[in-house]
């Protein structure tokens, strides 16, 4: 089972295939999901440490585009755990002083994900 560790909240184990902010979440850790895990609000954004995979969905990178985060950050929500990861939340429930971090994630990346290199979307 690859391993996550949560900058600032230490290391737990979880399933491969798991959501990446279900796997935060599962892990203790309050992190925002506001639109429900569909790369429409970029509150589940974190930032790698280590661990980092080199694809994307369509929508995160859409996104992150319009965002103007795009090679800062990734989106949380449409990330599979495939591997070890090191990861740093930045948007805590706690720390924005929401009532509840959104509705809950599908268990599946959503929109349906197509995963793409990013060195594919860099070029576009």
């Amino acid at each position: 089972m690859p391993t996550i560790n949560i900058v600032g909240f230490g290391t737990c184990e979880v399933a491969e295939g798991t959501r990446l902010v279900k796997a935060i979440k599962a892990c203790g850790v309050d992190i925002g999901h506001r639109c429900g895990g569909f790369a429409r609000c970029t509150t589940c954004r974190v930032e790698f440490i280590e661990g980092e995979p080199d694809v994307m969905t369509r929508a995160e990178y859409e996104k992150l585009k319009e965002s103007g985060l795009f090679g800062k950050v990734r989106l949380a929500c449409q990330i599979v755990v495939d591997r070890d990861m090191t990861v740093k939340p930045l948007m805590r429930v706690s720390e924005q002083g929401w009532s509840d971090p959104g509705p809950e994630p599908e268990d599946s990346v959503t929109p349906e994900a197509v995963f793409i290199p990013i060195s594919e979307l860099e070029r576009e």
